[in-house]
C-alpha cells in the first residue's frame, strides 16, 4: 500500500512539474522579458516556450479532446468532431509561416533585415495571432478546468509576438534616428517629427504588405478550389465547437455496460476499435476485448447456464454503474488496461473449451435484431 501511495505521489509530482511548473515558469519569464528593459536569455526562453509549449499543448489537447472525425462522421458522446475542417487544412499554413516570421524577428536585428522581409515577417506574425485568437474562441465551448491550461500557451504567443514586434519597431526607430544624425544638427522637435514621420511610413508599408499577403492567400485558396472564405470555413465546417455551423449525425450508442463504453470511448491507439457492430438494433463500436468477453459469456451460457445467471446478475449489478463513471477517454483507456488480465483469462478458456474460438469471437455483434445473449 505504501509503494502504491509513493508511486501515486511521484506521478502527481511529475504531472505538476510538466503541466504547471514548467509552463508557469516560462510564462513568468516571458512577461518579465516583455516589460523589462534588460531581458534575460530572451531568445532561449522564447524558443523553449514555442517548442516545448507547443508539445505540451498538443498532448493536453489530445488527452482532453478525443477528436474522432469530420462533422459528417458518427462519433460517440465522449468524443468530439475535428475542431478544424481538414477540407480547408491549407489555412493552417498561416500558423507555420507566422512562426517563421516570429523567429526571423527574434533572431535578426532590424538593421540586417531587408524592409520587405521585415514587413512579411510582421504580417505573417499578425495573421498567426489572429488564428490563435480564433482557435482559442473555437475551443472555448468545451474547455473545462484542465482545458484552461491550453490558454496559457495562447497567452504566451500573444506576449512573445507583442515583444518581438515592439523590439523590431524600436530598432527601426533607432535606424532612422541614426540616419537623421548624418545630415547634421537639426532642431530637437524637427528631428522627432522626422522620426515619427518615417515610422508612420514604415507602418503603412507593413499594412500594405499585410493586405498583399491576405490577398495572395485568398488567390491560393481559390486556385486550390477552396474559395475565398476557406479560412472561415476551416472553423465553421465543424461540429461541437464554438463557431461550428454543421449538424452532425446522431452519436454512436455505447451506453449500457462498461466494455461497450471502453471500446467506443477510449483513445483509438489504446483500445484499438476493429469495426462497427450491432447491439439491440443500435450501432456500437467493437474492439477485440469486447468480442472476447462476449464470446466468453456466450460459451459459459451454453456450458454452465446456472453459473452464467450468477455472473450475469453480478455484471448487471456492477457493470452498468461503472459505465456511468467512464466519462473521459483517459478513464476508458485505464479500464481497458485493467481488463487485460481478464481478457487473457477469457481467451485461455475459449481456446481450452471451444473447438473454433476465433469464429466465435469474430461473430460477436455481427447479427441484426435483438441480442441472443446479453452483451458486455
Amino acid at each position: 500500500m505504501h509503494s502504491v501511495n509513493a508511486n501515486d505521489g511521484l506521478e502527481m509530482l511529475i504531472f505538476g512539474v510538466v503541466a504547471i511548473v514548467i509552463p508557469g515558469t516560462l510564462t513568468v519569464w516571458n512577461v518579465y522579458n516583455c516589460v523589462s528593459g534588460n531581458p534575460k536569455l530572451e531568445k532561449l526562453i522564447s524558443s523553449l516556450t514555442v517548442f516545448i509549449g507547443g508539445i505540451f499543448y498538443m498532448l493536453l489537447f489530445t488527452l482532453e479532446y478525443d477528436q474522432a472525425g469530420e462533422w459528417y462522421e458518427q462519433v460517440n458522446t465522449m468524443q468530439y468532431h475535428n475542431s478544424l475542417s481538414s477540407e480547408y487544412g491549407y489555412a493552417v499554413w498561416i500558423v507555420i509561416l507566422g512562426f517563421v516570421g516570429y523567429f526571423v524577428l527574434l533572431y535578426a536585428r532590424a538593421d540586417r533585415l531587408p524592409p520587405l522581409i521585415s514587413a512579411f515577417s510582421i504580417s505573417f506574425l499578425i495573421l498567426l495571432n489572429v488564428f490563435h485568437l480564433a482557435f482559442a474562441l473555437q475551443i472555448s465551448k468545451n474547455v473545462d478546468d484542465m482545458g484552461c491550461l491550453l490558454y496559457v500557451y495562447h497567452a504566451n504567443i500573444l506576449i512573445l509576438s507583442a515583444r518581438a514586434i515592439h523590439r523590431h519597431m524600436k530598432e527601426v526607430e533607432e535606424i532612422f534616428r541614426n540616419r537623421l544624425s548624418l545630415y547634421g544638427d537639426q532642431k530637437k522637435y524637427s528631428r522627432i517629427y522626422n522620426v515619427i514621420n518615417s515610422l508612420s511610413k514604415y507602418s503603412i508599408f507593413i499594412f500594405v504588405v499585410l493586405f498583399f499577403v491576405v490577398a495572395i492567400a485568398e488567390v491560393v485558396f481559390v486556385l486550390l478550389g477552396q474559395g475565398l472564405d476557406a479560412p472561415i470555413k476551416a472553423f465553421t465546417d465543424t461540429a461541437d465547437w464554438t463557431f461550428s455551423k454543421q449538424i452532425p449525425p446522431p452519436p454512436l450508442e455505447y451506453d449500457g455496460h462498461y466494455l461497450c463504453t471502453v471500446a467506443a470511448g477510449g483513445h483509438r491507439k489504446v483500445v484499438k476499435p476493429l469495426r462497427l457492430g450491432t447491439r439491440r438494433n443500435e450501432t456500437i463500436v467493437v474492439n477485440r476485448q469486447l468480442c472476447i468477453a462476449n464470446a466468453f459469456e456466450e460459451l459459459i451460457q451454453e456450458k454452465l447456464p446456472r453459473f452464467h445467471r450468477k455472473v450475469r446478475n453480478a455484471y448487471d449489478t456492477y457493470g452498468y454503474p461503472l459505465s456511468r463513471k467512464i466519462t473521459t477517454p483517459i478513464r476508458a483507456d485505464l479500464v481497458y488496461i485493467l481488463m487485460k488480465p481478464l481478457e487473457w483469462i477469457f481467451l485461455i478458456v475459449l481456446y481450452t473449451f471451444d473447438v473454433r474460438p476465433e469464429q466465435r469471437i469474430a461473430r460477436q455483434y455481427t447479427y441484426v435484431g435483438p441480442d441472443k445473449t446479453a452483451p458486455q
